[in-house]
């Protein structure tokens, strides 16, 4: 897998409608003391998918007492991320990019090499009040993931 971006690279700007409205990266820099949190995922309601959003949700609550903000991002339309997002209980935004601007901006959009076609590499980055990100993991394993984020946050 390519690794596009790397620790203290200046995160692409990106505005994307999510289940809680239009979501601004710069704007939700400004709200946020300690960063946002930036997760790609490949397809709603899949299993990795799925275990990956849940433990965030879980999360939640340490991620924004640390002062983060969480968005997960795919190329899934919205419906299916209502849909994804009432029958997990998510209590974060999902945005929708069906066009891939933010997934190739972020270099998440890849061919992969077991089936030799493009999709999503599940990929996180943490993009830090001044705009650089202080976290950039591609191809991250689904389970155990948001552990190993948060350890590294020192959450």
């Amino acid at each position: 897998m390519e690794e596009k971006l790397k620790v203290g690279d200046s995160a692409p700007d990106f505005t994307v409608e999510t289940t809680n409205g239009t979501f601004a990266l710069a704007d939700a820099l400004k709200e946020a003391t300690a960063g946002v949190v930036v997760y790609f995922y490949p397809r709603a309601s899949t299993p990795g998918c799925t275990t990956e959003a849940c433990d965030f949700r879980d999360s939640l609550n340490s991620l924004k007492s640390a002062g983060y903000t969480v968005i997960g991002v795919s190329p899934d339309q919205m419906p299916a991320l209502e849909k994804f997002t009432a029958n997990q209980a998510l209590n974060f935004a999902l945005g929708s990019d069906p066009e891939r601007e933010v997934l190739e901006a972020y270099g998440v959009w890849q061919v992969k090499p077991l089936t030799k076609k493009p999709g999503v590499v599940r990929s996180t980055f943490v993009v830090g009040p001044d705009g650089k990100l202080i976290y950039a993991k591609y191809n991250v394993k689904a389970t155990g993931h948001v552990a190993r984020l948060r350890e590294a946050l020192g959450i």
